[in-house]
């Protein structure tokens, strides 16, 4: 007999996009010809230049514990990068650097809720959202963002959702898995909603932010109505913008009594994030933001031939997406055909099927939208071309 566990490891679930990405990898090690579309990282090099800005740190000695908070020069470059980008002006005690924007994530959802508190989470939503929420000891409250309202937030559909137990809602432009960017007048409207509600704190996830491919200027919630800046909790990081994910580099940014209290929870985790890694994000964030437009053109490209493709297999729909580096069609026409000797019910079904066939897809329910899949564009041109192949050849022999 072993000891027990605690209840919140018992109901917390593994992240089912981690998990896919290991089962595709341990085929492809096995020798099996497998396209993964679960990817939720770039494909491409970390730029040279900041590699080198961490070999130099390391040869410079700088393998000591740094500041929880991270280094000041970092936050000092974050800071000027917020203000130029977004106007944003937070000071650098107004600033938290974690290991990954997840971290950031988890911190604020630990500061802000207690057992029996609300979380407002949009559906579809990146997997781990209603996880940190249980972690904390609150309930996830899902709202549901309708393929034809472009997946986007409606104003009313988050005034019916908040309550006298509400104290966080989370916001994720570009979103995963999505692709929708809320706009200014979005964002607006949003704000109007929760003026109301001044006991509410508000996480704006903007990891993608600098990924949009449809010419709208990027904007969050802090920056669209100051009146709430007090409490809103602006997430980043540099994962997703310059290539690296396995560096563990996020960001949070607030009033400085939230970022203290982060500060504290990180203090007795993590403590401060990897030093060298710390140097290579502050050569990341210092250069020119133009330095990264190549990356983005290419996705850009393989987001509009993808979308091509994808309308060309009959059953399947796809609301364009304006930025990260996801499609999410919608397969539901697909579900109830046969396929060999059974029937496919489901997008995890579908998904089944599809990883037999040489293609690993991530399907909807982990995001609260059954009867979608999750397809990344994050991979190499030539294998996308082949797993969407693949893709309309399974539709074509389904009956």
């Amino acid at each position: 007999m072993t000891a027990r566990i605690s209840g919140r490891a018992r109901a917390v679930h593994a992240s089912p996009t981690l998990a896919l990405a290991a089962k595709a990898k341990a085929r492809r090690d096995a020798g099996e010809d497998i396209v993964s579309f679960g990817a939720g990282e770039p494909d491409f090099d970390t730029p040279r230049r900041i590699k080198e800005a961490a070999v130099r740190a390391l040869e410079m000695g700088r393998t000591k514990y740094t500041a929880t908070a991270g280094l000041r020069e970092l936050r000092e470059v974050i800071r000027a990068r917020m203000v130029r980008d977004g106007g944003l002006d937070y000071s650098t005690e107004e600033i938290l650097v974690s290991c990954g924007a997840k971290q950031s994530l988890y911190n604020v959802f630990q500061a802000v809720l207690d057992s029996g508190d609300e979380a407002v989470i949009c559906a579809p939503y990146w997997v781990s959202y209603p996880e940190m929420a249980r972690l904390a000891g609150a309930t996830p409250v899902v709202v549901p963002c309708r393929e034809e309202d472009g997946f986007q937030l409606v104003p009313e559909a988050l005034a019916r959702a908040l309550s006298p137990r509400t104290r966080l809602v989370v916001l994720n432009s570009p979103n995963n898995p999505t692709g929708a960017v809320l706009s200014r007048e979005r964002l607006a409207a949003l704000a109007g909603v929760l003026a109301d509600w001044p006991d509410v704190w508000i996480a704006s996830d903007d990891i993608y932010e600098r990924l949009l491919y449809t010419g709208g200027r990027f904007a969050t919630i802090a920056a669209v109505a100051p009146a709430l800046r007090d409490r809103t909790v602006v997430v980043s990081g540099v994962s997703k913008t310059y290539a690296m994910t396995g560096w563990r580099i996020g960001y949070a940014a607030g009033p400085a009594e939230i970022i203290a209290a982060m500060g504290r929870i990180q203090d007795q985790t993590t403590s401060g994030p990897t030093t060298f890694a710390q140097w290579g994000a502050l050569a990341a964030l210092s250069a020119d933001p133009d330095d990264v437009e190549p990356m983005r053109a290419e996705f850009d490209r393989r987001r509009r031939r993808m979308l091509e493709l994808l309308a060309a297999i009959p059953g399947i729909t796809c609301v364009p997406p304006e930025g990260a580096f996801y499609t999410f069609p919608n397969v539901g026409r697909l579900l109830g055909k046969r396929y060999g000797g059974s029937f496919v019910e489901s997008s995890v079904g579908l998904c089944d099927v599809l990883l037999e066939r040489g293609v690993a897809a991530v399907p909807g329910e982990p995001f609260g939208a059954p009867g979608y899949l999750r397809l990344s564009f994050a991979l190499g041109s030539a294998d996308m071309e082949k797993g969407l192949a693949r893709i309309a050849k399974l539709v074509a022999d389904l009956a």
